[in-house]
């Protein structure tokens, strides 16, 4: 333990150190935000996706994905959606936009039938840009 004993003068010292506390505190509160906000903007319907060997294409920045699980019940993102109601939840999904793209994600027991009756309830609503979601550089079975 140190004692100052001269206390003549009672000008302040200049500190020549930079506090670097309180930005390891904003540093470890940014991470902590990151590390939960990053599982949260991901999409997680289980879906057993076939494999593509294409290359992948640039998507944009609030892609809407229409979901087709193995039960052949349809999700528009994460929400639940009828083929009744699929034209009314792309237009609310899509702003009314009939030129967006609309990923269509099909589980791999769904027939190909059954994936060509949901791209025509999709053309029949207007969707004419649909982009066929694969996973890539996997074993084709």
């Amino acid at each position: 333990m140190a004692i100052r004993l001269h206390h003549g003068d009672d000008d302040l010292e200049e500190l020549h150190e930079i506090n670097v506390t309180p930005f390891i505190d904003v540093m470890l509160v940014l991470l902590i935000i990151f590390m939960i906000a990053a599982p949260l903007a991901t999409v997680d319907i289980p879906v057993d996706l076939p494999s593509s060997t294409s290359q992948p294409q640039q998507r944009p920045d609030k892609p809407v994905y229409l979901t087709v699980k193995a039960d052949l019940a349809l999700t528009l993102g994460d929400d639940p959606i009828t083929r009744a109601t699929l034209p009314a939840a792309l237009a609310t999904a899509t702003k009314a936009n009939k030129a967006e793209r609309i990923f269509l994600r099909a589980d791999r027991a769904v027939s190909y039938g059954d994936v060509m009756e949901v791209m025509n309830a999709l053309r029949n609503a207007g969707y004419l840009h649909v982009a066929l979601i694969g996973l890539e550089n996997r074993d084709p079975r």
